[in-house]
């Protein structure tokens, strides 16, 4: 037989004496209150209960029939009228003047005789980037620069002290801030190199560049933006130089450095209707002076030349460039399908309009700002902007008939389409001496600030009107209205 033996243990355990103490205190006054409401019955206003009607007042039965058709007509006209087509209610206080609220300087730039070639906004609308360069004649061998930041949100703002600045080795001659990560920011040398810089790096601020390569532009780089690339969220970089190239560049991180994904070559001869440039003797290379996207189509993009053409792009051209291979490492394609009437001189500035996929504005050499229609090749208006030149031009963001050109005698002049004289609507003097105003950029959020570039070397923040940034009624259909009118 077999046993079976069970051993069982037993475990307890003991805590520490738990102590109590019991206290009493005695109020030394003592008070009560109380309120009491009226009876139900007793409310003046009170629902009827349900199911059961409201006594009328003496005579609104009969003020009711008398007026009802009166106002029905009245609501049926109201609703068939366009007279608020476009317009938005605008609840905050009205700012009926214009002011300069910020100059912002870098002593040590402002020393050296550098110029403001170029500013950004970032996307959260609080940080303003400028770059430091030159622009008119100046030793470009040897000669370094910087990037400023200034953060508008911070306390304690110092116009003269920049809450970082990113030394360059040489001149810097565009800039562009990332358009959803506000640490990112590219630009493009004298040099024809492109840098990414993350402002969030504690260290080396330089994501990407690249570098001195055969697949670098020879020339200065006058235009740096953010494309969308071919995988879904990705963000490349387009950079633009006087050498007639258009490259597209991938940034990779991790080794950093920006890899080229595609390019192009605006040559003379691969110009539609390029009789302005039959003449030209010198290089086939059509140089890039300026370029605009269009944010209505991605694959459209606009080119301003120093031979005064501009050019109609597409970025899905086939086309193979008629020009000789220079060791690149992407086959360069002819981008341009459409050319538009030569102006005198270079053009300095491109602009799509955001409130109409047709619409654009240009400016150069020739004093003028051009409105112009992708469909026609003549301009649809040119107005007098300055005796001097036209630097650069910015649509409003929220006025659709509204647009700002920076001059060379130091001015910005605000336009107003939907007025019936020509004049500026508005100037404002950046008090530098008459020396030239070479950039400016609404900002993308804050819809009164405008940041102008100069070329003494401050970036000044104009506080906009309620005139220059609500947008009045009608003012959609005006435009419409001025973009199917015909070039005469």
């Amino acid at each position: 037989m077999t046993r079976l033996c069970l051993l069982a243990f037993q475990r307890g355990c003991q805590t520490r004496p738990v102590h109590t103490a019991e206290a009493e205190i005695q109020p030394l006054l003592n008070a009560d209150n109380g309120t009491q409401t009226d009876p139900q019955d007793h409310l003046i206003y009170q629902l009827p209960p349900k199911g059961e009607l409201r006594p009328e007042s003496p005579g609104l039965r009969d003020f009711l029939h008398r007026v009802e058709d009166m106002v029905v007509k009245e609501l049926a006209s109201n609703a068939k009228s366009h007279a608020f087509d476009g317009f938005d209610v605008n609840w905050e206080d009205q700012n009926e003047t214009v002011s300069c609220i910020h100059c912002l300087q870098h002593p040590s730039a402002q020393e050296k005789g550098l110029q403001v070639t170029s500013i950004s906004w970032s996307c959260t609308g609080s940080v303003i980037a400028c770059a430091f360069g030159r622009v008119d004649d100046g030793d470009w061998s040897t000669e370094k620069s910087c990037v400023c930041t200034w953060n508008l949100d911070r306390r304690g703002l110092n116009p003269k002290r920049p809450d970082m600045v990113i030394d360059v080795a040489r001149p810097v001659m565009s800039l562009s801030f990332h358009p959803s990560q506000p640490s990112l920011i590219a630009g493009g040398l004298y040099s024809g190199e492109v840098v990414v810089w993350d402002t969030n790096r504690t260290q080396d601020l330089i994501l990407a560049q690249t570098g001195m390569s055969t697949d670098t532009h020879r020339e200065p780089v006058y235009q740096v933006a953010w494309v969308p690339g071919p995988r879904r969220g990705e963000m490349v970089v387009l950079s633009a130089g006087s050498g007639g190239r258009v490259l597209l560049w991938t940034v990779d991180s991790d080794e950093g450095r920006l890899v080229l994904s595609a390019g192009f070559a605006l040559i003379r001869q691969q110009v539609p209707h390029n009789s302005a440039l039959s003449k030209n003797r010198g290089s086939s290379n059509v140089g890039v002076t300026s370029l605009a996207l269009s944010p209505w189509d991605l694959d459209t993009f606009l080119v301003g030349s120093e031979s005064g053409l501009v050019l109609k792009c597409s970025f899905s051209a086939q086309t193979l460039a008629a020009a000789p291979p220079d060791g690149e490492s992407v086959t360069l394609r002819a981008p341009a399908q459409f050319s538009f009437s030569p102006r005198g001189g270079p053009v300095h500035s491109l602009h799509c309009s955001p409130f109409h996929r047709n619409l654009f504005v240009s400016v150069g050499t020739d004093g003028l700002a051009h409105l112009h229609s992708l469909l026609q090749p003549d301009p649809l208006l040119s107005l007098r902007v300055s005796d001097s030149y036209v630097f650069g031009v910015r649509w409003s963001p929220t006025r659709p008939l509204l647009f700002a050109a920076a001059t060379g005698q130091g001015l910005v002049q605000i336009f107003d389409l939907g007025r019936k004289s020509l004049r500026p609507a508005a100037t404002l003097d950046q008090l530098t001496g008459g020396q030239p105003v070479y950039c400016l950029e609404f900002n993308p959020r804050r819809k009164d600030l405008l940041a102008v570039g100069n070329a003494d070397g401050s970036v000044n923040i104009w506080h906009l009107s309620t005139e220059l940034t609500e947008q009045g009624p009608r003012e959609t259909a005006k435009l419409e209205q001025l973009a199917n009118e015909v070039a005469e």
